[in-house]
């Protein structure tokens, strides 16, 4: 059976964003195209490692490509929730993006996660052409987003529960 092929071309809209509270947050990843609405299950990290690399890479189509218009990283939070039905298609094992120079968008392109059992050539890819300011925007929100997250203890480096949390390096003392 041939793998499943999303191909977004182009989104209308592209986001990341979270359900439930903090320390149990689910993370999703939502394209809509004019007749499709995609959404996948992606982990916090993911998001952060994407924002990290779409900054170097704007950096260097910007280095490449001179004559090309600054990517706005502006949003509004209430353009970037999600839109229902929130179904996810497959969880996120892989990102990637690409960069056609001749309409002047990037692709992120989501792989499905991979078992170890499973056959790579019948894993679910998703293809989101977007434009550099969407994929930016997005990416700034998903920063904002992960940053409101539990807090980080200063002694050991773990997240803080609302209860307070167990810290080796106090050896042991909650707070």
């Amino acid at each position: 059976m041939p793998p499943v092929e999303y191909e977004l071309k182009p989104v209308l809209r592209i986001t990341a964003d979270a359900i439930g509270q903090p320390g149990e947050r689910v993370f999703y990843l939502q394209g809509r195209s004019e007749d499709f609405l995609l959404t996948l299950l992606i982990e916090k990290q993911q998001i952060q490692s994407l924002a990290i690399g779409i900054e170097q890479f704007l950096q260097d189509l910007e280095k490449r490509f001179p004559d090309l218009s600054k990517a706005s990283s502006e949003y509004s939070e209430s353009q970037m929730e999600l839109e229902q039905p929130i179904d996810p298609e497959f969880r996120v094992g892989q990102l990637g993006l690409g960069y056609d120079e001749e309409v002047d968008m990037l692709v992120l392109v989501a792989r499905e996660i991979q078992a170890d059992d499973e056959d790579e050539d019948n894993k679910a890819v998703a293809r989101f052409w977007c434009t550099r300011s969407q994929l930016w925007a997005m990416c700034q929100w998903g920063l904002e987003l992960a940053s409101r997250g539990r807090p980080i203890c200063g002694n050991c480096g773990h997240p803080i529960d609302p209860g307070g949390h167990f810290c080796a390096k106090r050896n042991g003392h909650k707070h």
